[in-house]
């Protein structure tokens, strides 16, 4: 029998007023997996996250998390999920702690286990130090970590991240991946919406990528970064006078080559490995010194371009949706 999906989005449609936001999104993700949602600003990610988590009921179609539909039955829905919002909803005037034994309260939780349950999640994400500080004196980056830690009191199995490490520095981000692997390690399975491509890189197995309120390309990352085009080959000469040589060694792979003459480069087209190897095998022959030669890929920012028309760093010039 096939697995049950953690996470299913059936022709979601969200219409406010003449503007449609969301216009039929549909994907599934698998238990234990990470799908990234990515698109501009104003495209309908955070819309595409409040119908799934029940903040926002659908105009037309449904969704599912760990098996419940959204419409039918938000109560369990609520009760198998955490959400962790673009910005950090915890308790500034209360301690770390504090703010995980309010919310363990309200989920019925006793102050046996709360203490325990609380005891764990402060050394699972590195806040033992400051549990008994008020949250106002915490870094963004211990903020986010604590509202991380409060979404997970009841162990949901399923986890919903609306760009989580927005505005956080470079260290407290990959600090804040590794606690995201963990959970995934453990089973949870996240939806995570982001404007950093290398974060979908780093953590995604499956992304969507949703421009004007439409699903306008699916896959894994190398699946799309394919779909930007092939690997380009670069090379690097130790003397200018051998860009002319090198440039003709290229050109017989069939690819064009382009030369940058002040960076002694030259990149062409290259099918993968077996070009990179031959070129190699060429310029030793020719005894054509290389400063570095190697494959280069295009990224997530160049498949973005490529479907969306402008690249993910320009996105703070349009309108959150």
């Amino acid at each position: 029998m096939t697995e049950t999906p953690a996470i299913e989005a059936i022709d979601l449609v969200k219409r406010f007023g003449d503007e449609l936001a969301v216009d039929g999104v549909s994907f599934t993700v698998a238990q234990g997996t990470v799908l990234g949602l990515l698109g501009p600003n104003g495209a309908g990610k955070t819309t595409t996250v409040r119908m799934m988590t029940t903040l926002t009921v659908p105009t037309s179609g449904t969704a599912r998390v760990a098996g419940y539909d959204v419409r039918t039955e938000p109560d369990l829905v609520r009760r198998n999920m955490g959400l962790t919002g673009q910005a950090a909803t915890v308790d500034e005037l209360l301690t770390g702690r504090e703010n995980i034994r309010m919310i363990g309260g309200l989920y019925g939780i006793g102050r046996k286990d709360i203490r325990r349950l609380g005891d764990e999640l402060l050394e699972r994400f590195d806040i033992v130090d400051a549990a008994d500080r008020p949250v106002r004196s915490y870094s963004g980056g211990m903020r986010r970590r604590l509202d991380l830690a409060v979404s997970l009191i009841a162990a949901p199995p399923v986890l919903f991240l609306d760009e989580p490490t927005t505005g956080l520095d470079p260290r407290s981000r990959s600090d804040l991946w590794e606690v995201l692997r963990g959970l995934v390690a453990g089973g949870t399975t996240l939806l995570l919406t982001t404007q950093y491509l290398e974060e979908a890189d780093q953590l995604a197995d499956d992304i969507v990528v949703i421009d004007r309120g439409r699903i306008i390309a699916q896959g894994t990352p190398l699946q799309l970064k394919r779909q930007a085009g092939n690997a380009s080959l670069v090379v690097t000469v130790s003397h200018a006078a051998n860009l002319g040589a090198a440039r003709e060694l290229l050109a017989r792979t069939g690819a064009d080559v382009h030369v940058d003459e002040g960076a002694r480069q030259l990149t062409a087209a290259a099918d993968g490995i077996a070009d990179l190897t031959r070129v190699a095998g060429w310029l030793q022959e020719d005894r054509i010194e290389v400063d570095d030669i190697g494959l280069s890929r295009p990224s997530l920012d160049d498949v973005f371009l490529s479907l969306t028309g402008h690249r993910a760093d320009d996105e703070d010039q349009e309108v959150s949706a």
